[in-house]
């Protein structure tokens, strides 16, 4: 081991002089350099064991802190594949603009990646999302069109409406995350191998929300191949998202019931980037409202971790997940992103009372910090 002084030392030099071989180090420090810029530090980004939740299991869990990401978000990923599939298929050129419809973190994204390679960024959105996104989208220079929430099928769809204002311009592209399976590819090429390296080929399942299903199916797609199908891949759902009974009836059923208070994830159909993987699904798991929010202030609490709702679900399911598979086993999920950009809501007691989620038991009613 170590002497305290050697631990303490920040520089090779510094190990050194206190007696320290650079060869006793496992695994030593490699400072990630982006030399690329923005887009280069996008991605590898660690995996933090969830203490509490895994000794109550027997399992490691484990998220993926996708809150690390640069712009903030897992979404900084499939932002920056659309793109470059843009430019590849030379669907955009210098000066140009990218147009998308999202729900927030996407757009993020993207506005980060346009700032990074100078093309304008025009977000179509529900007008159901917080403010707090609408605000950090303009902010980073984003025209941000905050719009009435109605179904796909309805012409007046976010997504179409996008679809249309990218039509009427000159240089510009829709990037259409839902559909376009350069999201998928993103984490077929990056999330999966990173997760498959991180636990040492020792993972033995995988779940996560969706909602353009670029996330779950593309390192699920790519863990089944790498494991031989050894790893179970288990889509978490929200209520108000048809998925979960798709999956539970065989492809037979579409039940839509309730709503919920993520953003960002559950769908009304399956998109492109889930279709070509949705038969790997080994299950899923049905997530409500008062789980997620009890999670969002457990870990907080227990793990000293910030996270949003739509993280705090897949936290939720993949504990569901270890406690189906047994003790032993090792489950991975994605933290999304953090609870910055939703904390007027899910740290306002009004907020969590207006949607009856005011059940948090009593060591954990102070950090509701808000009225």
């Amino acid at each position: 081991m170590l002497k305290t002084a050697a631990r303490r030392a920040f520089s090779t030099s510094g190990l050194r002089a206190a007696g320290a071989r650079i060869s006793e180090f496992k695994t030593p420090f490699v400072p990630l350099v982006a030399d690329k810029g923005f887009v280069g530090a996008i991605g590898n980004t660690p995996l933090i064991k969830l203490n509490k939740l895994s000794e109550e299991t027997g399992c490691k869990i484990y998220g993926k802190g996708e809150f690390m990401n640069p712009g903030g978000s897992v979404k900084d990923r499939a932002a920056l594949y659309v793109v470059e599939d843009a430019e590849r298929k030379g669907q955009i050129g210098p000066g140009g603009t990218v147009v998308e419809g999202t729900a927030g973190n996407t757009g993020i994204g993207l506005a980060h990646v346009c700032r990074a390679k100078g093309y304008k960024c025009v977000i179509y959105m529900p007008d159901t999302q917080s403010q707090g996104k609408i605000n950090h989208l303009r902010l980073l220079g984003a025209e941000v069109h905050p719009v009435p929430a109605v179904p796909f099928d309805n012409p007046e769809n976010y997504n179409h409406q996008a679809r249309r204002h990218a039509e009427q311009l000159d240089n510009a592209v829709w990037t259409n995350q839902f559909d376009n399976v350069a999201n998928r590819q993103a984490h077929i090429e990056t999330t999966g191998p990173e997760i498959w390296a991180q636990t040492d080929g020792q993972v033995d399942a995988f779940t996560c929300a969706t909602g353009t299903g670029g996330s779950l199916a593309g390192t699920a797609c790519y863990l089944k191949e790498i494991s031989n199908g050894k790893v179970k891949a288990i889509l978490a759902d929200p209520p108000g998202s048809v998925l979960h009974s798709y999956i539970q009836s065989g492809g037979k059923s579409m039940d839509r019931a309730g709503s919920s208070i993520t953003e960002g994830i559950g769908q009304g159909r399956v998109t492109d980037n889930m279709k070509p993987d949705i038969n790997l699904m080994d299950g899923s798991v049905h997530i409500p409202d008062e789980q997620t929010i009890n999670m969002v202030y457990r870990l907080l609490d227990e793990e000293g971790l910030y996270l949003g709702a739509s993280s705090c679900l897949n936290v939720v399911a993949a504990y569901e997940v270890a406690k189906q598979l047994g003790p032993g086993n090792t489950v991975v999920t994605l933290l999304c992103d953090n609870a910055d950009r939703y904390a007027d809501r899910l740290f306002s007691r009004k907020w969590l009372q207006s949607k009856n989620l005011d059940i948090l038991p009593p060591h954990l009613q102070k950090y509701i910090v808000l009225e």
